[in-house]
């Protein structure tokens, strides 16, 4: 797993750097940082609308006496698409807008799913 963490950590950078560089080059320094600030801003806007819609949709679940786990698995989605939307980058706003979505997300569940069960299932827990 840290193997995979490390090379997202120097491949994915290295990726967004060189479209960035190639963007600038296609249409513009000033047309990329502006798409990157207007991407930044729209991701801003909506991972806040869909994250104030996941906190009532959560609230609704509690009140009326359900596990909030699927709508948990979603606003953490949500947060981690807002915050990639906000770093500078068009892989990093194409999967964060891919995460603020509930059809995209869809897409998504099923392997956070199996991971969260594959974790459950390989960890022990001591109670008392």
């Amino acid at each position: 797993m840290m193997k995979w963490i490390f090379l997202a950590l120097v491949i994915v950078p290295t990726l967004e750097l060189a479209i960035l560089i190639w963007a600038g080059g296609q249409i513009g320094f000033f047309w990329t940082l502006a798409l990157i600030v207007a991407t930044g801003l729209l991701g801003a806007f909506l991972a806040k609308r869909q994250g104030l819609k996941a906190i009532r949709d959560i609230q609704s679940s509690m009140n009326q006496m359900q596990p909030p786990g699927d709508r948990l698995i979603g606003a953490a989605f949500i947060l981690v698409g807002g915050t990639l939307l906000l770093t500078p980058g068009f892989i990093s706003d194409a999967v964060g807008f891919s995460l603020l979505f509930t059809p995209t997300q869809k897409l998504y569940k099923p392997l956070v799913y199996r991971m969260l069960q594959k974790k459950m299932k390989n960890t022990r827990i001591i109670v008392g």
